[in-house]
């Protein structure tokens, strides 16, 4: 089974679909609740998934949908597209143009097909494996990276980590900056950091505590622009991953950072 010309027509219109609900409700009232596990939700989230849900109901009845807002809807395909309406929630509700909406379709629980779009610039990029990443229908590269030291590297915030991830990330963060902390790391993003590193403008991006919904459509972004994405310690990232995950520009560089992540025990 393979991504085919009518899933990439889908994915595409998926993002039309959340962009064209999200974008009337930036900087404006947005319906802002807390949910139960403290997280934002506004009413774009919970619209734009609607909007999605519908197109897929109607063009893939077969497939099953994995969503942020409303869950699990199974599917008989083995086919699953993971949707996340709005990745980085808070930059939206602070009117900061650095969140996204993520649409993955996995196959037989491997991530396939995905986009990372920003409604407001109106920027996408597209991954399918085996195939170039294109930003806003431009192929995009990412650069090389020859030591991990002085790589520039992101996160989202590094009080999204527990005590015990927060010991190994600044570990990692040690031997990227050289101990020179006024030298990165580069702070928030969420998933707009690595359609940055997939362009060639970062070089590491590490997390942890990722829904599936958090990642499934960055792994074929990054590694169609000739990165890798694995967990913490350097396994493929598939349905079933906890959720640490690191992404690296140049694959060379994905057993220093393991090795860096994993000296603090």
């Amino acid at each position: 089974m393979r991504v085919t010309p009518a899933d990439i027509t889908l994915a595409n219109a998926l993002a039309d679909a959340a962009g064209a609900v999200i974008r009337p409700y930036f900087r404006v009232d947005h319906g802002l609740e807390t949910k139960a596990d403290a997280s934002p939700v506004t009413l774009a989230d919970r619209e734009a998934e609607r909007a999605m849900r519908r197109l897929i109901a109607q063009n893939c009845p077969d497939d099953a949908i994995i969503g942020e807002e409303f869950g699990h809807t199974p599917g008989s395909s083995g086919r699953a597209w993971v949707l996340d309406p709005i990745d980085g929630t808070r930059a939206f509700v602070s009117g900061r143009p650095i969140f996204g909406t993520l649409i993955a379709l996995m196959i037989d629980d491997w991530p396939v097909l995905g986009i990372i779009d920003q409604p407001v610039a109106r920027e996408r990029w597209l991954g399918v494996t085996g195939q170039p990443t294109l930003f806003n229908g431009a192929a995009v590269r990412t650069r090389a990276c020859p030591a991990l030291k002085g790589a520039a590297m992101a996160t989202t915030s590094p009080h999204l980590f527990s005590a015990h991830e927060g010991e190994h990330y600044l570990a990692l963060a040690a031997a990227a900056t050289g101990g020179n902390m006024r030298q990165g790391p580069i702070y928030g993003g969420d998933c707009y950091n690595y359609g940055c590193l997939a362009s060639g403008h970062l070089d590491i991006v590490v997390e942890a505590g990722l829904k599936l919904h958090d990642f499934a459509a960055l792994v074929p972004v990054v590694e169609g622009a000739g990165g890798r994405m694995c967990d913490w310690a350097g396994d493929p990232l598939t349905a079933a991953s906890a959720g640490d995950v690191i992404a690296v520009g140049d694959p060379a560089r994905v057993d220093d950072v393991v090795e860096a992540l994993a000296c603090r025990h």
